[in-house]
């Protein structure tokens, strides 16, 4: 399904977003204060990485085929 290869491409794109401005965050407080859109800058990319993680964890198990294996794909 076309709509799977959405999914783990958002994922792959998020989690560079969020490794971003996690380093980000490093730089900022490293030379002192960092204002507070900074700070919490990486909790929405992360929020999204929850949501698309857990559909790629739970497609597996929602997806078997009737012998129990899941469906390639």
């Amino acid at each position: 399904m076309i709509w799977n290869k959405w999914i783990r491409q958002l994922h792959r794109w998020l989690s560079i977003i969020f490794t971003t401005t996690v380093a980000a965050n490093f730089i900022a407080m490293a030379m002192g204060q960092p204002p507070a859109w900074i700070v919490y800058s990486p909790l929405l990319p992360l929020f999204l990485l929850l949501f698309s993680g857990l559909y790629m964890f739970v497609l597996p198990y929602v997806a078997k085929g009737g012998d129990g294996q899941p469906t390639s794909g």
